[in-house]
C-alpha cells in the first residue's frame, strides 16, 4: 500500500502532466531512435513503454528506427566490412541485404513485440510499403578530405513522402513503427537514414515534435565534454556548432535532419538520451526537459523554456 507522501507525489506529478496532455493530445510526434536503443528487450520495453504512454494519453506517435549497431554486428560476423563516410554507411549490395534482414526483420519486429506486451496496437510498415517512401539512388559526392567523389552504394535520397499511408493508421488508432528502407521507381531496395527519414516524415505530417533519440545526453558544446550540454539553441547557434566542428559522426546526419524539419515547417525538435531514465516523458512533460530543444529562433521560447530549458 503506499504512504500518502507516495499518493500525494502520484497526485502532484498527474497535475503537472495535465496541461501538457491537454496541449499536446491529438498532435503528432514523431520519434527516433537508433537501433543501439534496440539492443536487448530489456532496453526496448524501457523505451516502448514511454511511448506507451504517450499513445494512451492521445499523442499520435510515429516511431522511426534505426538498425546500425546490429547491421554492423551482423556484417562482422559474415566477414563483411563496414565503411562511414561523414557519419553515413556506404550500403554495398552485401551490407544492403544485411540491413534488409535487421531493419525489417530484427529491430521493427522486435518493437511490435514489445508494443504487444504493452497493449499499445503498432503496425510495422517500411519506406517500400505503399510507396510510402519515394526515392532515387544517391550518386557519388564529393566529400571533404576524399581525392575522388563518394559512392554510398545503396543509399538512398528521398524524393517525397506519401503522408496519407501514415495518417490514414493514425487516425484508426494505431502506432505506426517505421524502418528506413525504401525502393526506387524500378523497385531497387535504397537504405537511407533514420534520421533523414524521420524528418522527412515529420515534415510530411505537420509534426508537433521531431524527438531524436540518442546515445548522447543532447547536443554538446564540446563533444568529448557531457558537461556541456546545450538546454536550448536556435538554428544559428547549430549553424555555429557545425563550422566549429563541435558535431561530428553520427551527430551530423542528425544536424542535417534538424535543420531540414525546422525549415520544413516543425516547430520543436529534440535531442535526448535514451539512456537516462523516463528521458522522453520529462522531456514531453516537463518545462526542464532532459536534453537540447532546438527551435528556428530561440525569441519564439516561451519564458519557461528559456529559464530552464526543454520543454
Amino acid at each position: 500500500m503506499r504512504t500518502n507522501q507516495e499518493r500525494a507525489i502520484v497526485v502532484s506529478a498527474l497535475k503537472h502532466a495535465a496541461p501538457y496532455i491537454r496541449m499536446y493530445k491529438g498532435k503528432v510526434f514523431v520519434l527516433k531512435a537508433g537501433g543501439e536503443v534496440f539492443a536487448t528487450p530489456e532496453d526496448t520495453h524501457a523505451l516502448m513503454t514511454q511511448v506507451g504512454l504517450l499513445h494512451q494519453v492521445g499523442i499520435r506517435v510515429v516511431l522511426v528506427h534505426g538498425g546500425g549497431p546490429q547491421s554492423t554486428e551482423l556484417a562482422k560476423s559474415l566477414g563483411l566490412a563496414t565503411q562511414f563516410v561523414e557519419g553515413r554507411r556506404v550500403t554495398d549490395q552485401p551490407a544492403l541485404e544485411v540491413a534488409t534482414m535487421v531493419l525489417n526483420g530484427l529491430i521493427n519486429t522486435r518493437i511490435l513485440a514489445a508494443c504487444r506486451d504493452l497493449d499499445v496496437p503498432a503496425v510495422g510498415i517500411s519506406g517500400v510499403d505503399a510507396g510510402l517512401i519515394r526515392a532515387h539512388k544517391r550518386p557519388p559526392v564529393r566529400v571533404a578530405g576524399n581525392e575522388a567523389p563518394v559512392d554510398y552504394g545503396f543509399v538512398g535520397d528521398i524524393d517525397a513522402v506519401d503522408a496519407d499511408i501514415i495518417q490514414k493508421q493514425l487516425d484508426n488508432g494505431l502506432m505506426p513503427v517505421v524502418s528506413p528502407l525504401s525502393a526506387d521507381e524500378n523497385g531497387t531496395l535504397l537504405n537511407i537514414n533514420a534520421d533523414t527519414v524521420a524528418s522527412a516524415l515529420a515534415i510530411a505530417l505537420n509534426a508537433e515534435k521531431l524527438m531524436l533519440a540518442t546515445a548522447a545526453p543532447g547536443i554538446l558544446r564540446d563533444r568529448e565534454d557531457p558537461g556541456s550540454l546545450v538546454s536550448y539553441m536556435d538554428l544559428e547557434d547549430l549553424q555555429e556548432l557545425l563550422q566549429a566542428g563541435s558535431l561530428a559522426d553520427g551527430m551530423l546526419p542528425k544536424a542535417v535532419a534538424i535543420q531540414q524539419a525546422l525549415r520544413g515547417g516543425v516547430n520543436r525538435v529534440h535531442v535526448i538520451s535514451w539512456k537516462a531514465p523516463e528521458s522522453l516523458l520529462l522531456e514531453v512533460f516537463t518545462n526542464e526537459g532532459t536534453g537540447t530543444l532546438v527551435v528556428n529562433d530561440i525569441e519564439a521560447l516561451t519564458p519557461e523554456e528559456q529559464g530552464d530549458g526543454t520543454a
